[in-house]
């Protein structure tokens, strides 16, 4: 499926991640965290398709049943005793309730981020901050390729070290140990060469240099400017309801606040808004485009 909100220009992609996570890492009202997390895994999954799936079941299923597990028995916050464990500390309803806002908070952040790691690619982070910051950019490029990259070298040398029979799988265990060291050698020594070779090939081109210019294939059309407007509107109007404490929600010591205010509705229907923009755009242009080759 075509991407179209990828293919916009990079200051959109990027003010909507940051707007999106940062509403995402500092709002714990139990409708944004629903919301924020149901977004992100559509997102996730419409961007990298079996890696969100992968990434849901593997990684963020687990941490979510941990955390919810270790928060009561450490936390023992909360007006509502349940009952006690065995060292006589209390188990609170309020330290549950928080420790599953916690986990879901931290699975929506991290479902945003793999979609950022999706849209902003390292050309982008260039283009953004290449004459602003152009040592950090070049850093921040460099970390966003080296996951990756990294990954495709380590099959590479793997499958290079199966044909002579030094792969980690074969032999004892004391060899396989030896095998597994010798690969893990030969991947900290690839990766300290090709970090100075691309450093120098930087420097080669003046990179950072005052007054260089760069080529980029990235135009503001009016396209991106509606969808800045667009961004820039619904944030501004969901940070105004924020001052004005629309979604004030607590968990300690009592599970307290009005969930469903004229207010809050408002702020939940421009949040959820925000967090479909991508989703939107891409199902939009999808139903265009349908509707073009019709035409044919």
């Amino acid at each position: 499926m075509k991407d179209t909100f990828s293919n916009m220009h990079p200051f959109i992609n990027f003010i909507f991640f940051a707007l999106t996570i940062g509403f995402t890492m500092f709002i714990m009202n139990p409708v944004c965290l629903a919301v924020s997390f149901l977004c992100a895994l559509v997102t996730a999954l419409y961007l990298n398709g079996k890696k969100a799936v992968r990434l849901s079941l593997v990684f963020l299923l687990p941490m979510i049943l941990l955390i919810v597990l270790i928060n009561p028995v450490f936390n023992h916050e909360g007006m509502t005793i349940l009952t006690y464990f065995p060292w006589d500390n209390p188990l609170t309803l309020e330290s549950i309730v928080y420790g599953i806002a916690s986990a879901f908070l931290l699975s929506s952040t991290v479902l945003w981020f793999s979609s950022f790691n999706a849209v902003i690619t390292s050309d982008k982070v260039v283009f953004l901050f290449g004459r602003i910051m152009p040592s950090l950019s070049l850093v921040i490029s460099m970390a966003l390729r080296f996951v990756p990259r990294f990954s495709a070298q380590m099959k590479l040398v793997r499958s290079a070290q199966h044909t002579i029979g030094r792969d980690i799988n074969e032999g004892t265990l004391f060899q396989r140990i030896r095998n597994a060291v010798k690969i893990l050698s030969i991947m900290i020594t690839w990766s300290l060469e090709n970090a100075i070779e691309t450093a120098d090939s930087m420097k080669s081109r003046g990179h950072g240099l005052k007054g260089r210019t760069s080529y980029s294939l990235y135009k503001f059309d009016k396209r991106d400017a509606f969808m800045l407007c667009t961004i820039l509107f619904t944030g501004l109007v969901l940070m105004i309801l924020l001052f004005t404490k629309a979604i004030k929600f607590r968990y300690y010591p009592s599970i307290k606040g009005d969930l469903f205010t004229v207010q809050s509705v408002v702020f939940y229907i421009f949040y959820t808004f925000l967090m479909l923009i991508p989703l939107s755009v891409n199902i939009g242009e999808g139903i265009k485009w349908k509707h073009m080759q019709s035409k044919i």
